[in-house]
């Protein structure tokens, strides 16, 4: 029989483990640490496994967590209606995992979303629900909740209250957005700067810190898409100067001064971090895998701007 104290027991153990462990260090956290897990009256609870739907020994009829893995077998994506659609395990729509998340929608039971960046690094999202099945696409949808809603109100006898909250759908679909559009970032930002090798491309510092994942094509154009390459790994520095057309790549990978600027005088940040960047070549700082590296019309579109920017100094 299903012991729904018990099993919101651990939840609530489980978010607020994942609430310190995000406090203490970032959204980034490690494969090892999500697999270790907890330690809850003496039983250790994993947060993942091997399986995308995991479900820890300690609960018996639906799972705690469910994983997409940056480079995993399944397309897993946000949809037009805002919700994550999450691939079945398999093709056979009785296969035990997918009963699992079926459970779990029947008891609006909250579990942890964990979207991978890149290999080991998870970002976690909870608490979400299964809001929605669907057999002949072999999917779920998910959608993300803030914390002040992980349970539902309890009717006499220990089962979810069946009432209609008129504001779940709208605040549902606010809290998806959000987390959203926060993996697209995070997962931007993290697989950018990795392909360049934690390094900005123009003047290759590396302290992390002070990297951002820039976009070629800015994001809030129509071709800005959020993909590596759509983006060069720059020091803050040169992140500004680049989105503010003080400097530009050429298609061949060569950078320009805006011309005005190499005649100004002033102190040696221009000098050294401005005015020396004319004519050098970024190829060397590109990334290794050819598919990661600035695309041809990403860089066209960029490049052009600058020259209209320039031209109109």
């Amino acid at each position: 029989m299903f012991d729904r104290h018990h099993d919101l027991r651990v939840r609530t153990a489980a978010f607020e483990w994942l609430r310190a462990q995000v406090a203490a260090q970032g959204d980034f956290l490690p494969w090892a640490l999500l697999s270790r897990g907890f330690v809850l009256a003496g039983d250790r609870i994993p947060l993942v496994s091997q399986q995308g739907i995991f479900k820890p020994r300690v609960l018996t009829d639906a799972p705690l967590s469910i994983r997409t893995s940056p480079s995993g077998p399944y397309d897993d994506a946000f949809g037009s209606d805002g919700l994550l659609h999450y691939r079945y395990r398999g093709v056979d729509p009785e296969h035990r995992e997918n009963q699992l998340l079926r459970f779990a929608m029947q008891e609006r039971l909250p579990l942890v979303y964990f979207h991978g960046i890149v290999a080991g690094k998870y970002v976690a999202a909870w608490p979400v629900f299964v809001v929605a099945d669907d057999r002949s696409r072999l999917t779920v949808s998910i959608a993300v909740d803030d914390a002040a809603h992980a349970a539902p109100p309890m009717a006499v006898g220990g089962s979810p209250a069946m009432f209609r909250d008129d504001r779940a759908e709208v605040r549902r679909q606010y809290e998806t957005r959000a987390v959203r559009q926060r993996l697209h970032q995070r997962t931007f930002r993290e697989r950018v700067l990795h392909a360049y090798r934690h390094q900005c491309a123009f003047c290759r510092f590396r302290h992390t810190e002070l990297l951002d994942a820039a976009h070629i094509v800015p994001d809030a154009d129509p071709e800005g898409e959020p993909v590596v390459p759509n983006g060069l790994a720059l020091c803050k520095l040169h992140h500004a100067a680049f989105d503010r057309h003080f400097l530009g790549v050429r298609p061949d990978h060569i950078i320009e001064v805006r011309p005005d600027l190499l005649r100004e005088k002033d102190g040696p940040t221009l000098v050294h971090a401005i005015q020396a960047m004319q004519g050098i070549s970024i190829a060397r700082a590109l990334p290794r895998r050819v598919e990661l590296r600035p695309g041809a019309e990403f860089l066209e579109m960029q490049y052009d701007r600058f020259v209209e920017e320039a031209a109109g100094r």
